[in-house]
C-alpha cells in the first residue's frame, strides 16, 4: 500500500472516525444519569490515554530516531511552550477547543508520517491507519462535547468535523510527496506535537476526567493507553 490512492483511502479511514465520534457524542441522554456521567468522563480519560499512547509509543520513539539528543529536547520543549501559548490564547478568547487541538495535534503528524512511510515502501500503513482511527474516535467524541457545551449547533459541528477528516488525505499526500526521505523534518514535527499534547493532557484533559467519588472513569486512560500499546505491538 504505497500508492497515492492507497494513502488517500487509509487516511480517509483514519479521519472518518472524527465525525463518527462527534455523531456518537450528539446522542443527548443515557439513563440512568450516573451512567451518563461515568461514561462521559470515561471517554474523556480514554481519549487522554490514547493521546498518551501516541506520545509514548509513536511520536517520541519515531520522532527521536533520526535526531540528536539536543534537538529532541529542543523540539519537545518548544512544542510544550507553543501549546501553552495557544492554551492561554484560547482561554482569553473563552474558546473551549483544547480537546480539538489535542486531537489535531495527534492526527496531523501521524498522517504526515503515514504518507512518508508509504513512500518508502512500508507495509504497516493499514495497521497505523487503524490505530489513528481508533484514537480519533474518543478524541472526536470529547472535542464535540467540549465545543457543544459552549453553545455551538450540532449540525454545524458535525459538518466541521467531517471537513477536518479531509486533513488526513491532505497531510498523507504531503508526507508522501514532500517529506519522504526527510526523516529529521518528520521527527521534529512529531516531537513538537508530542510536547504540545503532553502539556494539553495535564492542563485540560486529565482534570476533566476526574469525578468525585467515582472510580471507573480513570480506567478509560488505562484502556486508551492499552489501545495504543496493542497497535504498537502489531506494528512491531
Amino acid at each position: 500500500m504505497d500508492s497515492p490512492l492507497a494513502i488517500i483511502l487509509l487516511t480517509l479511514l483514519a479521519g472518518a472516525t472524527i465525525p463518527l465520534g462527534g455523531l456518537l457524542a450528539s446522542v443527548e441522554r443515557i439513563q440512568p444519569r450516573w451512567l451518563e456521567e461515568d461514561f462521559r468522563h470515561f471517554i474523556i480519560a480514554f481519549g487522554g490515554g490514547a493521546l498518551l499512547a501516541a506520545i509514548a509509543l509513536v511520536l517520541v520513539p519515531e520522532g527521536s530516531a533520526a535526531l540528536p539528543v539536543w534537538q529532541i529536547v529542543l523540539w519537545f520543549a518548544l512544542g510544550s511552550l507553543a501549546f501553552m501559548g495557544l492554551d492561554i490564547l484560547l482561554a482569553r478568547h473563552n474558546s473551549p477547543a483544547s480537546q480539538l487541538t489535542a486531537m489535531l495535534s495527534d492526527f496531523v503528524p501521524e498522517a504526515l508520517a503515514l504518507g512518508a512511510a508509504a513512500a518508502g515502501g512500508g507495509q504497516a500503513g493499514l495497521v497505523l491507519a487503524l490505530l489513528i482511527a481508533l484514537q480519533n474516535l474518543p478524541e472526536g467524541f470529547n472535542a464535540f462535547r467540549e465545543i457543544r457545551s459552549a453553545g455551538a449547533p450540532t449540525s454545524k459541528l458535525l459538518t466541521t468535523f467531517s471537513l477536518l477528516a479531509l486533513l488526513g488525505p491532505a497531510c498523507g499526500l504531503a508526507g508522501y510527496h514532500f517529506l519522504a526521505g526527510h526523516d529529521e523534518v518528520i521527527g521534529a514535527i512529531m516531537l513538537f506535537a508530542a510536547g504540545g499534547i503532553l502539556y494539553l493532557i495535564f492542563q485540560d484533559i486529565a482534570p476533566q476526567a476526574k469525578v468525585e467519588r467515582h472510580w471507573t472513569p480513570p480506567l478509560g486512560a488505562v484502556a486508551g493507553f492499552l489501545l495504543g500499546l496493542i497497535g504498537q505491538l502489531l506494528l512491531g
